[in-house]
């Protein structure tokens, strides 16, 4: 069997040789005729002799021969070219004009819009920080990168290698006059007025390095060196961009400065970028996340080298704390400020070359991508000041699949990248310092969760009303008509800034153009709130403000502030998190957050302002530990209420601290805002604020009182208690009686609901539940006016049908003849 097959695979190959052979040589099939005719001639005419067979199957074995020798020598030079592209240092330039008409067919529809996308969000951010002396604001209007793509290794690409990493090298070369980026500038003293900047050219030149990390799930990249950039920009205002570009001078320079700037802090090296490449893409928007962050040792550290680049900088040395193992002043004192955005947290001062701190921080991200920095400071002892030795950073990334990637800068400009295929995964990295053997950092990173604008959550431990939401968030609804409740719970680990160790520190929550203050919680760095408070939900993205103040005699000191995404929440389910506070070294609050729906009939109604003949009923019940404005210490206050252009007032209590004032005030309902300003009365002098707040009505359902202790504004302390309802007399609770049933059967319902209601009050007079009685009094005296409507339209309705019969009768009595001759005869 194995000898046939040998046959067979002879026989094929030597089809094969002979089509070679043809290829090669064309005019072989008239060479067999030729031999036809000679062998014609031999046969009948005379003989020829032997040889010529010979010749012929000798010249077919030295065809084959030649066929295997050019199969072999190609076989050989695939493989050679495989093992050059493996282990030489670098390959030769190859040219890459197939990458480029490829990037021109698919730029246009694909790739312009999601690179649009992306940089207009970089900009615009950029934007808001960095603006030039001679404007005041500027916003992102349009942004259009056209229709030209850059090009790709015009002047060659290769391969070289790292260590043990691959690196492509390539040029990059974008010259374009097709762009838009239309930007809108509130002009700055003394020019005035506004314009509109346009960017209508682009010019960047440099040489690119790509490198594959995680062995092709992700790939880094960065220019070599800052490229060469160039802007084209016009200047116009109002539609018109017809004005010459000297209406702005250094307008056009300071955005080159900050393109270039932009690229250098991004994309130059040793700063890279990570493009993921995922396997799976679950088609979800990161927009926060939960890091925790532990700073476990450094190592290799050098006094002598590390001086020799150290800068002084400032830090309060109040905050330190140290090791209780005394240290030698001799030795290297060192410590770690973290930092992650506006994020900064301090590690102790740890002593020697290798310092040990096994200390863990609690992060918040704020998009789907971050990079935490670690700055290496040294201590020395009776010095206010620390010198900054270096510093090194880790970039992480969300990816599409759920995973995330850690990524930094190694030792002769490698890539250390690890990958987190799920939330909760540690992940241990050493880092290098910045410089020439200044030491390395280990750091531990864990994600503990990612959020989603679609309100789900990707973390460990999901409870089960959440786990419901990964797959798509069928609870999540359109983030209009909904209320945010925010409770604040706790604090922990508040920084003191007084000097005696004191502090009283309150939160401000702002959301939108509305701000809510909890009580000061005195003497305590860790305190307890417990209060909560609702905001109506703004759609667009919205953070909520928290600022943490202490509370001092001259003016409240900030101890912390910090941003809270507020997308994706969802109803029936409460957020319960805790927020480290940022430009700060210390300290966290606990807040918990929940979404909650407004009833469709009432935010459709309440959402829209105001009702046709509706009011607002405000209640000024009472206030308490209000600012004492006299030297005596106590005050005299009253409430001054603004609704739109209306002002009322309360009456004045005097010489106390907690008024009780129980004032009923109604306004028109017509959606106007309403302030309460809580004042001081004074009989000469001026009256003085002791406080003011706005109270949130809009979305109240119709004849529903809310009851609410508000915390005054503008104070340290103090609240007021009010009671409001928006009155509307078309909707007020009838009782349900049916008016289309028997007489007999709406008496006997009046009749039981009026016993019902009866008993209920003895009860009430029973229990002495004042506020209950109120309430069925009037329910009762509803019911009297029902009564007395429902007789009156018995009357009516008796009215009618007597008129009726008498109509009816007397037809019949005009159409009999007999009963009018009857009653005709004398």
């Amino acid at each position: 069997m194995g000898r046939t097959k040998k046959k067979l695979l002879d026989f094929n190959e030597a089809v094969r040789s002979l089509k070679k052979l043809l290829e090669e040589h064309p005019l072989l099939p008239f060479v067999i005729p030729l031999l036809f005719v000679l062998w014609a001639i031999e046969r009948w005419f005379f003989s020829l002799s032997n040889w010529v067979l010979l010749a012929v199957a000798v010249w077919a074995t030295i065809q084959y021969g030649s066929y295997q020798r050019r199969h072999i020598v190609e076989d050989f030079n695939k493989k050679l070219m495989q093992v050059t592209l493996q282990s030489s240092p670098v390959t030769p330039l190859e040219h890459c004009e197939w990458l480029n008409k490829l990037l021109l067919e698919v730029w246009s529809n694909y790739v312009n819009p999601k690179l649009s996308l992306r940089f207009a969000f970089i900009v615009e951010r950029r934007l808001k920080h960095l603006k030039s002396k001679l404007i005041e604001k500027i916003e992102l209007q349009e942004f259009s990168l056209g229709s030209r793509p850059p090009l790709f290794g015009l002047h060659g690409t290769h391969w070289a290698t790292s260590g043990d990493q691959r690196v492509m090298r390539c040029s990059f070369h974008w010259d374009t006059d097709d762009v838009n980026i239309l930007l809108f500038a509130k002009l700055a003293m003394p020019l005035m007025g506004t314009a509109r900047i346009v960017v209508n050219s682009i010019h960047i030149k440099g040489h690119l390095l790509l490198m594959p990390i995680l062995e092709g799930k992700a790939m880094t990249y960065s220019f070599v060196s800052t490229p060469d950039v160039r802007l084209g920009v016009a200047f116009g205002s109002g539609g018109s961009q017809s004005l010459p570009a000297t209406e702005l001078p250094g307008v056009s320079s300071w955005l080159i400065k900050l393109a270039t700037d932009t690229l250098n802090k991004r994309l130059v090296e040793p700063r890279r970028q990570c493009l993921a490449l995922p396997a799976e893409d679950l088609q979800k928007k990161a927009v926060g996340g939960i890091l925790y962050v532990t700073v476990l040792s450094a190592s290799k550290l050098s006094g002598s080298n590390l001086k020799g680049c150290a800068s002084t900088k400032h830090i309060n040395s109040s905050e330190d704390t140290y090791t209780d193992d005394p240290v030698n002043s001799k030795e290297l004192q060192t410590f770690l400020e973290i930092e992650l955005g506006e994020l900064t947290r301090r590690t102790d001062v740890r002593a020697g070359s290798s310092p040990k701190w096994d200390t863990t921080f609690n992060l918040i991200l704020h998009d789907n991508a971050g990079i935490l920095r670690f700055h290496l400071y040294e201590r020395t002892l009776g010095n206010v000041k620390y010198d900054f030795l270096t510093s090194c950073e880790i970039k992480m990334r969300y990816v599409p699949d759920d995973s995330t990637i850690f990524w930094a800068i190694g030792p002769n400009s490698t890539v250390i990248a690890k990958h987190a295929e799920l939330c909760g995964k540690e992940v241990e990295m050493t880092v290098p310092f910045e410089g020439v053997n200044l030491g390395e950092l280990t750091v531990r990173l864990v994600l503990k969760e990612w959020q989603f604008s679609d309100g789900s959550h990707s973390s460990t431990n999901v409870s089960a009303s959440s786990r419901h939401s990964l797959s798509g968030g069928s609870n999540f609804l359109p983030r209009t008509g909904r209320r945010i409740c925010i409770t604040v719970v706790e604090g922990k680990d508040l920084v003191v800034k007084d000097k005696i160790g004191k502090s009283d520190p309150y939160v401000k929550l702002q959301y939108g153009k509305v701000m809510q203050r909890t009580k000061a919680v005195p003497h305590s760095p860790n305190p307890t709130w417990n209060q909560k408070f609702e905001f109506d939900e703004i759609g667009g993205g919205e953070y909520l403000k928290v600022k943490c103040y202490t509370e001092e005699t001259f003016s409240d000191e900030s101890i912390g502030s910090a941003r809270v995404n507020l997308e994706g929440l969802l109803e029936g389910s409460i957020r319960d998190v805790y927020i480290p506070l940022e430009k700060v070294n210390s300290g966290e609050l606990r807040l918990q957050i929940e979404a909650l729906k407004v009833e469709d009939n009432e935010s459709s109604k309440g959402s829209h302002g105001s009702f046709a003949n509706a009011w607002i009923e405000l209640v000024l019940i009472e206030a308490r530990d209000l600012v004492a404005a006299d030297l005596r210490g106590t005050s005299d206050p009253y409430v001054r209420v603004h609704y739109g252009n209306m002002k009322k007032s309360t009456k004045v209590m005097y010489k106390t601290l907690n008024p009780q004032w129980h004032q009923t005030l109604e306004f028109p309902d017509d959606g106007s805002p309403l302030t309460l300003h809580v004042k001081d009365h004074n009989t000469l002098l001026p009256t003085s604020n002791i406080g003011d707040c706005v109270v949130e009505y809009q979305m109240l359902p119709p004849n529903q009182m809310a009851d609410k202790w508000i915390p005054l504004q503008g104070v340290k302390r103090g609240e007021i208690h009010i009671q409001i309802t928006r009155k509307v007399p078309e909707l007020e609770k009838k009782p349900s009686v049916d008016y289309e049933s028997s007489p007999t059967t709406v008496r006997h319902q009046i009749s039981n609901q009026m016993k019902e209601m009866m008993i209920k009050l003895r009860s009430q007079v029973d229990e002495n539940d004042l506020e209950g009685v109120s309430k069925s009094l009037t329910e009762l005296e509803s019911l009297h006016d029902t009564q007395e409507e429902f007789m009156v339209q018995l009357e009516t309705e008796q009215t009618l049908l007597i008129d009726k019969i008498n109509e009816l009768g007397q037809e019949i009595f005009n159409a009999s003849p007999t009963l009018h001759r009857t009653a005709t005869i004398p």
